[in-house]
């Protein structure tokens, strides 16, 4: 029986150290960071401002591992902005590695990180994304208010397989017939609604409507119970990183969906397993505002 061959390398900086056929050159890259989370919602923030950050995907999954890492949700990088009119780019990976464009948690704990960090004694912060330009805001008593933008509800632009736009879609599922709202908020959403979050089939519903093939980019889950006109209950299975317990965005696409279905007013609270979020839209082209908390946990560095 043929076993693989085990290389081991000792891993000295700049030093490369052979073994047999095969070569590894090992360079160490030890990285500063902020631990902070959004309702729970937690993230490894790192300055790529003033440290030289090149991480490939599988260093994005060791860090937020939560055994062999730091352990998080998401990761963030801070960079220069490539243009005047706008002060930070903002970089977003999943704990799988895969890089996306918008997470609204995510948006929070990067206005304050950067106010904190002092890059900047901005209140208000113009921000560039993959998705788009946000506007942060820090308020008054520390929450952070992110101007999410307009939902997309066009099916190339979520992107979802549909005919035509509608506010409801029916979504095969293993013999099921789901109702789903699908809207964009920088990211794909799909969003069904439930009698009770609690019992909700989130474990098994959610990796299998992530994955759907009419979903060409996979989708993050909410699982939505309307409680009253100003009030619904969520929790969201995260595309890339399973159930979170608070999904800025998945909040501001169970509201928009909500209001598209006529369930509630244009200002909503969102109570997620990690806390509450506050969502402001007042239908058609306007942004969609969302306000709420964030925490810095700890400060420390890693070496890769």
């Amino acid at each position: 029986m043929a076993w693989p061959m085990l290389v081991v390398c000792r891993p000295f900086p700049g030093r490369v150290v052979e073994s047999g056929p095969a070569v590894c050159n090992y360079a160490w890259m030890q990285i500063t960071f902020t631990k902070m989370h959004g309702l729970g919602n937690d993230f490894v923030v790192i300055d790529a401002i003033n440290q030289a950050i090149d991480l490939s995907p599988g260093q994005v999954r060791l860090i937020a591992d939560r055994q062999r890492g730091v352990g998080c949700d998401q990761l963030l990088l801070v960079e220069r902005s490539g243009s005047p009119d706008v002060d930070f780019r903002y970089r977003i990976f999943n704990a799988d590695g895969s890089e996306v464009g918008q997470c609204g948690n995510g948006a929070r704990c990067f206005a304050r990180f950067v106010v904190d960090a002092g890059l900047t004694d901005k209140r208000e912060i113009a921000v560039e994304t993959a998705s788009g330009d946000l506007r942060l805001r820090i308020e008054g008593d520390g929450q952070v208010t992110v101007d999410m933008g307009a939902p997309r509800f066009s099916p190339a632009d979520i992107p979802f397989e549909a005919e035509t736009c509608a506010a409801q879609y029916a979504l095969g599922l293993n013999g099921i017939s789901l109702e789903i709202g699908a809207v964009s908020m920088g990211n794909p959403h799909a969003v069904i609604r439930v009698d009770d979050v609690d019992t909700a089939p989130v474990a098994e519903w959610g990796p299998r409507v992530e994955g759907h093939p009419r979903f060409p980019e996979r989708t993050n889950v909410g699982f939505m119970q309307p409680v009253s006109r100003r009030r619904i209950r969520l929790r969201v299975f995260e595309r890339g990183s399973g159930e979170t317990r608070a999904c800025g965005s998945g909040a501001c696409a169970a509201a928009v969906v909500a209001h598209r279905w006529g369930l509630v007013d244009d200002e909503v609270a969102v109570d997620l397993p990690g806390g509450r979020l506050l969502i402001r839209w007042l239908g058609g082209d306007a942004p969609v505002f969302m306000t709420g908390p964030v925490e810095t946990v700890f400060e420390g560095s890693i070496t890769l």
